[in-house]
């Protein structure tokens, strides 16, 4: 066999091999896991709570629970969203330290309020990993509660990492559309 020949045998797979190796790069690395569920019907009531941070980085709850609101208000099934205001107190007063208090607090606001689905999440990770590059880190889990039950109806975890040149709050952008998409809407 001449080298001419090897060479002809071996050219597809080296195309295909560089068509793996370049849509591997191209996409950064992410993994994600979006319950399935029935569609909900896009008349019911919406409430965004806060988001828990669990990350070292401060206040990436609340950067995360702007991104998700946005998201979600894009889609077009979903007519009514609001989403949870803490009460005001006095100026004197402390704000919660304990997250989960507050979202327990903010649950109950939205069953007396008499919301249908509540929509709060958690941050994993919100943050550049240190090096040369400073790549973009995110982890997030999004749920959807039946405020009449109680229970969790769906549910999405994910994380991301980007490249040097992107923002953590692009790549949460990019994680968060993938797994809202997962929710599905009827008339």
């Amino acid at each position: 066999m001449s080298l001419k020949t090897t060479s002809v045998l071996f050219r597809p797979i080296f195309h295909k091999l560089l068509l793996l190796i370049t849509v591997t790069l191209l996409s950064g690395c992410s993994v994600y896991e979006i319950q399935k569920t029935t569609p909900f019907k896009s008349s019911s009531q919406w409430v965004m709570l806060p988001f828990i941070n669990h990350s070292d980085t401060p206040e990436a709850g609340e950067r995360a629970l702007d991104i998700a609101t946005t998201l979600l208000r894009s889609k077009k099934a979903l007519n009514g969203l609001s989403t949870y205001l803490a009460e005001e107190g006095d100026d004197e007063s402390l704000p919660e330290l304990d997250q989960k208090k507050t979202l327990l607090k903010a649950k109950k606001w939205a069953v007396d309020k008499k919301y249908q689905f509540a929509v709060s999440g958690s941050v994993q990770e919100w943050r550049y990993k240190s090096g040369l590059d400073a790549e973009p880190a995110v982890g997030i889990t999004l749920t959807v509660t039946n405020l009449k039950t109680g229970k969790v109806v769906w549910s999405a975890s994910g994380s991301k990492t980007g490249w040097g040149r992107e923002s953590v709050s692009g790549v949460a952008h990019k994680l968060m559309s993938n797994l809202i998409d997962g929710l599905a809407f009827t008339g």
